[in-house]
């Protein structure tokens, strides 16, 4: 990675070069999608178009994900796919990638690789932090103390209904960015913009670290909208759809940018 800054440091310097021209982007890529090649062909031109990638682990009960992101799961683990491999597949990538790596993993898979080893070979792919959506923050402390201690993220995920006494404690918990989950279920639903800027205002007000709005973002105009709301848009089902279609993903994400940059 192309970043003199390292962990959860680099993960926010990434998002505060981009305030001033606009939302920046965080792609998501299924580990290992379509197939392993492919997903290593994808990882240095996806994160040429990225302040920060998010790279999910395949799990076989996404409970958090809609279809377009569970059938993505379904692909990779049938090609093979592991946390081990995708770690290898950073890795081997570290030197082209031009922006900060975070995983999105639920608890299990990490569980299973061992915490310890986790926080070692991911630090040493190159990996900055994590986003697990079914560790709440509760039990959290373990994990967290070990990513802290190898001065990677553990990134907390917020929604609309959280209370602000428990916004005020998850934001106190996160690092590298606050994750402003836009709508309650699952992920694939077109996000209706116009709904959720005063709630990502009221975030704002409650951490100093960049706020990223995810769930729901499929196209310009709605980046556009969130300008002086949201510091970056995480942008999943609506990319991995336009995989499974054959479409050019490199294009979408640079529909998503400002007009000016599109040239």
């Amino acid at each position: 990675m192309k970043e003199s800054l390292m962990g959860a440091a680099a993960i926010t310097a990434a998002l505060r070069r981009r305030e001033a021209a606009g939302p920046g982007l965080i792609p998501f890529l299924t580990g290992c999608f379509p197939d392993p090649q492919r997903f290593a062909d994808l990882l240095p031109k996806i994160s040429a178009c990225a302040e920060v990638l998010e790279i999910g682990i395949p799990f076989s009960d996404p409970m958090a994900d809609g279809l377009s992101i569970q059938r993505s799961s379904q692909i990779a683990l049938e090609n093979g796919a592991s946390l081990a491999r995708i770690l290898a597949c950073l890795s081997a990538a570290r030197d082209s990638l031009s922006c900060p790596i975070v995983l999105m993993s639920y608890y299990n898979p990490l569980l299973a690789y061992g915490l310890e080893e986790l926080v070692r070979d991911a630090s040493a792919a190159g990996v900055c932090g994590f986003i697990v959506p079914d560790l709440p923050l509760e039990e959290c402390a373990q994990f967290g103390e070990l990513l802290a201690a190898g001065d990677l993220a553990l990134i907390q995920l917020v929604t609309p209904v959280t209370p602000d006494s428990r916004i005020d404690r998850l934001a106190a918990a996160s690092s590298g960015f606050l994750y402003a989950v836009t709508m309650t279920g699952t992920t694939g639903k077109k996000l209706q913009v116009d709904q959720v800027t005063a709630y990502l205002d009221r975030l704002r007000g409650h951490t100093d670290l960049p706020v990223c709005a995810g769930f729901g973002i499929q196209e310009r105009a709605q980046v556009e909208l969130l300008r002086g709301h949201a510091d970056a848009v995480i942008v999943g089902s609506a990319l991995i759809d336009v995989i499974l279609r054959g479409d050019d993903p490199l294009l979408f994400l640079r529909s998503l940018r400002e007009a000016k940059e599109l040239g």
